[in-house]
Formats: C-alpha cells, structure tokens, sequence
C-alpha cells in the first residue's frame, strides 16, 4: 500500500486515539439541522474516552455561541472544546505583530473577540493606518469593508485570513465563503494574504496542545481542508461523507488531500476500519473490489457496508496514479448516492 494511502485500525477509532478534531459543518450539523449519527457517534466517542475538541473555519461566532448550538442538537459541548477560525488567525496575528497596534478587522463576533483577546486595537477604517487586516466570514460583511481592507491591504497592511474556503455549507446549499470574500481584495489589491484556518494545520497544533493530547484523529468533510490539514500537521484524518466532498472526490484526490479512513458518518468512530489489500490484480475490501485497467477504474462486488467499494476504488485508484497509470477522471462514478 502508498504511505499516502488508506490504513486500517483494527479496534474502534475512539479506542485507538485519545483526541478527534471534529470540523463542524457537514460534520456535526449543517446549518442549523443536526447530521444524522453525529450525536450518536460522538457520545459513543466520548462514553469511550475519546476527548473531543470542534475545530472549525468558521471565524464569525464565539466558542460559547458554537458550544451553545452543539448542546442543542444532543452534543454537550464546553465552550473551550471548540477551536475557531479566528483564534488561529489572532495566534498568527500575534507572530508577527506586536500587541497594541492596530488591527483592521473584517468580520463577525467571534473575529472581533479574538483579536480584542491578543491585546491589539481595532480599528474600521484604513485612514486609521492598521499595520494588518484580519478578515473572517460574517454574514453582513459587504462592499464597504471589503474596500476599507483593499485600501489598508493595499497601503502595506498585512492581510490574514481566518480561512481560505471558497464555499460554505447551508441548508439551502453552498454559499459563498470566507475564501471567496478574501478573494475579492487579493482580486484588488494583487497582495496573496496568509491564512491561519485549514489546510493550514495551525489550528489542529493548537487544539492538541490544548487538550494535552498524544494521539489525534482528525475528522471532516472537505479534502481540500480538513484533511489537507491531517496531512500537513501529519495526523491521521478520517473522511466522513456527510458534506462537501463526495466519494467520488476521494476516488480522485491528489496525495495531499487524502484521507486515512473513509466513513459514512460520525458513528465510524465506534467501529474498527478495514484496510483494502492487494489480491491477483483487484484492490479488495472486504466483499469489495477494484482495479484500474488502462487507466479505467473497474470496481464488482455487493458489500455489506456501501463504504467498503469507496475503500477498494480509493485504494486502487490512488495507487494508478502513483504509478502515472489513472485512472480517467470520466471512468470514476458516483459510487454512493
């Protein structure tokens, strides 16, 4: 198997790491309705004796306003079990930046909090002279900001952004995100600012610091950070197929972006992971199986858990492109709907 493959945990996952760094939404909830099996999952993670710490790159709440949330959809959560966007970017901030000067901050509560916390002063205007821009996604963030950030950004301010993600979850669909927002200054100013959220793994340091951990577990929905951050901060990462990223897209992702085990949901935590092996050509997984054939992904089998045929393609594809055999991103289908 490619070091950069799938491993196999032959107990349950919350018995094997002592720390899950829980992404949030497409995770544990989208929007404001629960993710089915999250609550279960996490309860049986927690009855176990894993710890749980919420990191997420949403920098516009509080810690108390996300604990809040958490525990009104059947997941009691303390407000310092929760890691934000924005206590990375203000933990960035302060590398560099010394505390007292100004700082021009673009975005919600939970932005504001934590910049106030590190002991700088905020500002909302360029003409105030910022020495950095710290922008984070808020709802009610619009044109006017996002043109005192170009001013400032463009008159040698530092800019950081709480995360860099172009899309953000809802109910309704996927809205725009941080990322999008803080694309339209660098579009401005022509400036690519520093980035303290996902796939950065800043924040995951930070969480386990926190915690005291020895043993961490990443868990998310997104390839391109959550588990492009696992991969950075060199922990493993579980993918749960709850969110932005398909099955699909695990087939296809590139070495830094793939996960170490792949699941349905959050109640993976509670069970041990197959590791797909090689057998007379076929990448198998259980009753699972596939191969790619000049460069056409091949996937048979009717196993018990749909996940196992994502683990068997998963496993077959990535080890193709390692080796510049494929496969064909138009011979990859859906393989759960």
């Amino acid at each position: 198997m490619s070091a950069r493959g799938l491993i196999g945990c032959d107990v349950p996952l919350a018995e094997r790491y002592d720390l899950a760094l829980v992404d949030l939404d497409g995770v544990a909830y989208r929007g404001h309705h629960p993710i089915d099996g999250a609550a279960e999952g996490l309860a049986g993670a927690r009855a176990a004796g894993m710890r749980l710490v919420f990191v997420t790159n949403n920098a516009s709440r509080e810690p108390e306003a996300v604990a809040e949330q958490l525990t009104g959809l059947d997941i009691p959560t303390r407000p310092d079990e929760v890691m934000t966007a924005a206590q990375a970017a203000a933990e960035l901030l302060a590398t560099r930046v010394p505390a007292g000067e100004p700082v021009l901050v673009v975005g919600g509560a939970g932005l504001h909090t934590a910049v106030a916390a590190k002991g700088y002063r905020i500002v909302g205007s360029a003409d105030d002279e910022p020495v950095a821009v710290v922008q984070g996604y808020a709802a009610d963030v619009g044109w006017t900001q996002l043109a005192e950030a170009a001013y400032a950004v463009q008159r040698g301010a530092w800019h950081v952004a709480s995360n860099l993600d172009l899309s953000l979850p809802t109910a309704r669909g996927f809205a725009p995100g941080n990322g999008a927002l803080v694309g339209a200054v660098r579009a401005a100013t022509g400036v690519e600012p520093s980035s303290a959220g996902k796939p950065s793994p800043t924040m995951y340091r930070l969480a386990v610091d926190r915690a005291g951990a020895s043993r961490p577990l990443v868990v998310g929905d997104r390839l391109d950070t959550d588990l492009a951050g696992a991969r950075a901060g060199d922990m493993p990462g579980l993918h749960v197929l709850t969110g932005v990223s398909t099955a699909r897209d695990a087939v296809l992702a590139v070495p830094g972006e793939r996960p170490h085990y792949l699941a349905a949901d959050l109640r993976a935590l509670l069970t041990p992971h197959p590791e797909p092996a090689v057998d007379a050509g076929w990448w198998v997984c259980r009753g699972a199986a596939a191969r790619v054939v000049d460069a056409v992904l091949e996937v048979d089998g009717l196993p018990d858990d749909p996940v196992d045929l994502v683990r068997a393609a998963c496993a077959a594809a990535w080890d193709a492109a390692d080796r510049g055999a494929g496969p064909d991103p138009a011979s990859v289908p859906e393989l759960l709907r």
